[in-house]
């Protein structure tokens, strides 16, 4: 199945439903093409690579120490635990900063960071993906495949059922999965995002 590589605080924030859209402009590997999707829905695979609090706003530092103490950095080189699920429900790729300040209550980034991504690879536009998280029926771990490590937003991984088997489809694992913002919720959401481009 298709995986969004992404800061595990972040992972954790979407899960908390404290964030609900994701900026990016592809890794180094990436560079060229940019940031590119082939699916629209997608698990989160949470990584500490790039991951710094220098980068987050001031309110979520405090809960990002507590995360951190709470981590076992070491053992994600052997494995990791997949918790979400992802569905883009709107994306709009701009240039414009002016646009990010309307987006900061909807991610945990601060103005550095966003600023950084929005220069890096200037010639590409930052892609704003908005996210329905879901959160699985129970957390999977997976073994880490070393191949995935490196600067690329997306990998493929498999996900094996407590029986065993592998998931059919990401379809087939959705269903069993429950948003973590209810529906009248996200669709204030999401009209407020809509209304940002208008």
């Amino acid at each position: 199945m298709l995986a969004l590589k992404e800061w595990s605080i972040v992972c954790r924030a979407l899960e908390e439903a404290k964030q609900s859209i994701l900026l990016r402009k592809g890794g180094i590997l990436e560079y060229k093409n940019g940031f590119e999707i082939s699916q629209k829905i997608f698990l989160l695979y949470p990584t500490l690579e790039h991951q710094s609090k220098e980068y987050l706003q001031p309110n979520y530092l405090q809960e990002y120490e507590l995360f951190l103490k709470g981590y076992d950095s070491v053992a994600q080189d052997k494995s990791n635990i997949i918790r979400i699920l992802a569905r883009i429900e709107a994306m709009q790729e701009f240039h414009d900063e002016t646009i990010l300040s309307k987006l900061e209550k909807y991610h945990i980034w601060n103005e550095k960071y966003v600023n950084m991504r929005m220069r890096y690879n200037p010639k590409k536009p930052v892609n704003a993906l908005l996210l329905r998280v879901y959160k699985l029926p129970e957390p999977i771990p997976i073994s880490v495949n070393p191949k995935w490590a490196g600067c690329k937003s997306w990998i493929e991984i498999e996900l094996t059922k407590k029986n065993g088997n592998s998931y059919d489809n990401i379809d087939e694992l959705l269903n069993q999965c429950e948003p973590v913002i209810k529906e009248d919720d996200f669709q204030k959401i999401y009209d407020k995002f809509k209304e940002i481009w208008n």
